[in-house]
């Protein structure tokens, strides 16, 4: 069961949340999605084309959306928010103008804030783009996957499970290659599992990194 559905859908109501949150009218809930969808990827692309990423850490862990009739709260989670609130002038409020210009609202105020994600390496995306950063330094893959793992032990996690699919390594041939550490337990819906799905693209095609973190059981 826990191969065949998404393992954060699973547990929605659990130990899981919505990453965005507003109710819409059948008529009004695919321009909604379409708002969230040139949200994050406004705001994914802003901090790649602007902020030099040295490391994984730097990187976003999630996004999330709240919606009222006049405003729409974004609070973005990122291990080093400095890189956004720092400078002159600040990055966050030119973040802000880049994204209304996008969304083109009038009648409602959007407002976005930064928060600190204590320990970088317990959240999946921030530990998915450090191993894509190793990846594209032509880093082998299992090294990659064991240095990320040993990281993302360190922070403390319970289990983690990597895996990678595409032209590993520059082969001819596709292939599916993962390393599981610790307990991963994803048919146990009261266990609290963090997921990612993360495209990474390389000299010699495109590679698909999924990350498991087993935090702990409520």
């Amino acid at each position: 069961m826990g191969q065949k559905i998404h393992p954060l859908g699973f547990r929605l109501g659990t130990t899981q949340s919505h990453d965005s949150i507003w109710f819409a009218q059948p008529t009004d809930y695919s321009e909604n999605l379409k708002e969230d969808k040139i949200i994050r990827d406004c705001i994914k692309n802003y901090i790649q084309k602007t902020i030099r990423i040295s490391s994984g850490v730097e990187g976003i862990g999630r996004i999330k959306i709240k919606k009222r009739i006049d405003l729409i709260q974004v609070i973005i989670y990122m291990a080093v928010p400095e890189l956004l609130i720092e400078g002159k002038p600040r990055r966050i409020e030119e973040l802000q103008i880049n994204v209304q210009k996008k969304l083109n609202c009038v009648n409602r105020k959007l407002n976005i804030a930064i928060t600190r994600i204590p320990n970088a390496y317990r959240d999946p995306n921030i530990l998915a783009e450090f191993i894509a950063g190793q990846l594209k330094n032509r880093i082998p893959f299992r090294m990659a996957i064991k240095k990320a793992i040993e990281l993302a032990e360190q922070a403390g996690t319970k289990g983690v499970q990597v895996q990678i699919a595409g032209r590993i390594d520059g082969e001819e041939i596709a292939r599916v290659e993962g390393i599981r550490e610790g307990r991963v337990p994803l048919q146990t819906i009261r266990a609290k599992i963090d997921y990612c799905s993360y495209p990474v693209r390389t000299i010699y095609g495109v590679l698909g990194i999924k990350v498991w973190i087993f935090l702990n059981k409520e």
